[in-house]
């Protein structure tokens, strides 16, 4: 019996969620230590890089005790819901620093809160991916999930990165600081009421019973699949050339973009950005299916956001008088990326099916907890690059109040600030990209052939 309607709504729901949580961290969690409160660039970056470092053990660690888990409500639920609750309050926790502390306090407060942030999140992510090959049959509907899953995380994704600011400035006026706050508070709340929706209605149905293996065993098991491990590199390499952009983007438009209307120009280039990678996720992929399997469609997306960073860094030494004229770079980048999201999701659920034929072991959760780590791993990575960008680059943020909002910060930074800030955003990425492709491209075997194969010799083993 295939997914209901009510389990597809209530299990995309839960990724709008989950993804607010994390593009609010990803995107404004430099920028609000840094421009708001004061804390150095660097010390920024160092803190989001250890952290990353930190979940390099955390990540497997947690994936062994989901697959552990066994309860009446299932192995996945009761983290899932565990987790989204505790990782609501240090969400909140982490954009509401007390305005008592010194700048080392607030280093301090920093790095605890993230790290925390990172094991929660940790605790309700791992459970969320898995749950795909553990209530889906494999082939297309495995596939269709998978879209659904990430078009709605990129829903989430999107919300944030077109309403954050605009928020901000509306709870709390001039005082970035308790926007922030308020605007953290909203979307810790949102957050656990679309998860307790997916655990109320999503239930495992197809997780084989396995005996129980060792962490030994557990982590023996993911280091001989080949094809997980490829996946996820792939996973790091890709979204960390996408987050060093994310992470740059608000810098571009105040320092670079400039005019006195900047702010409004980066509102409208997230709006088109998010709107395009969310129609990516829901038409562009499955059109692009109808002409090529997931392999080649891979290889295009790379092609694409290749061809949008060349386009923007050539567009940056032009007049770049309208806003508009920069949508032609980002709808190539952005339709790239959503589409890539999906790709890199469908490969990581195949593997299980492949880690199930090389090592009779189903390891859903190990497995998935490498693409939490890597997400992860390459946000921290992003960030210290753009620390490092910001910080060679003398650009520093002030807190902007409604009178500043109408000053052309572009007129402050000199031209070799600006080429360090572009080449940073697009030449840096477009290195990750190649990279990327060149090793998927030798590694990678799972192709449609391949996977077919695999799917009629587990339906062959199980009956």
């Amino acid at each position: 019996m295939g997914l209901t309607t009510k389990e597809k709504v209530s299990y995309g729901l839960g990724a709008v969620g989950k993804d607010m949580v994390y593009m609010l961290s990803a995107s404004y969690i430099l920028y609000y230590y840094q421009d708001i409160l004061g804390v150095s660039a660097i010390a920024m970056g160092v803190i989001l890089l250890v952290a990353r470092i930190f979940d390099a053990f955390n990540d497997p660690i947690m994936g062994i005790v989901v697959a552990k888990t066994k309860t009446r409500w299932g192995k996945f639920r009761p983290w899932l819901m565990i987790g989204t609750i505790t990782n609501a309050v240090v969400l909140f926790a982490m954009f509401a620093a007390p305005t008592a502390l010194d700048a080392g306090g607030l280093v301090a407060y920093a790095a605890v809160t993230y790290i925390l942030w990172g094991v929660t999140y940790t605790m309700m992510d791992i459970p969320y991916w898995s749950m795909i090959p553990a209530f889906t049959s494999g082939g297309k509907e495995r596939e269709d999930l998978s879209t659904l899953g990430r078009s709605c995380a990129g829903v989430g994704s999107a919300i944030i990165t077109v309403v954050t600011m605009m928020a901000v400035y509306r709870l709390g006026g001039s005082d970035e600081r308790t926007g922030f706050m308020w605007f953290s508070l909203m979307v810790a709340v949102l957050f656990i009421v679309f998860i307790s929706v997916t655990c109320i209605n999503v239930k495992e149905k197809s997780t084989v019973d396995m005996e129980t293996a060792s962490v030994s065993q557990m982590f023996s098991a993911l280091i001989k699949n080949d094809q997980a491990m490829t996946a996820v590199v792939a996973i790091v390499l890709i979204n960390c050339s996408v987050y060093i952009t994310s992470n740059l983007v608000i810098y571009f438009f105040k320092y670079d973009f400039g005019g006195t209307n900047w702010y409004e120009s980066y509102t409208y280039f997230n709006i088109f950005g998010g709107a395009i990678q969310i129609l990516s996720m829901m038409i562009f992929y499955p059109l692009l299916r109808r002409f090529a399997e997931n392999v080649k469609c891979f290889y295009i997306c790379i092609a694409s956001a290749v061809t949008g960073y060349a386009c923007l860094f050539g567009i940056t030494f032009t007049q770049m008088n309208s806003v508009f004229i920069l949508f032609i770079p980002a709808f190539f980048i952005f339709a790239a990326n959503g589409v890539l999201q999906v790709l890199t999701t469908v490969f990581l659920a195949n593997s299980v099916d492949y880690g199930e034929i090389i090592n009779h072991r189903r390891d859903e959760s190990v497995i998935f907890s490498m693409q939490t780590f890597v997400v992860k791993l390459a946000s921290g990575v992003a960030a210290f690059i753009a620390s490092i960008c910001l910080s060679v680059n003398h650009l520093k943020n002030e807190e902007i109040t409604e009178a500043e909002k109408s000053i052309d910060f572009s007129l402050q930074v000199d031209a070799s600030s600006r080429l360090g800030l572009r080449m940073t955003m697009t030449i840096i990425p477009v290195v990750g990209l190649f990279i990327a492709i060149l090793y998927f491209r030798k590694r990678f075997i799972l192709d449609e052939k391949k996977m077919n194969e695999i799917t009629e010799s587990l339906r062959g083993q199980r009956s």
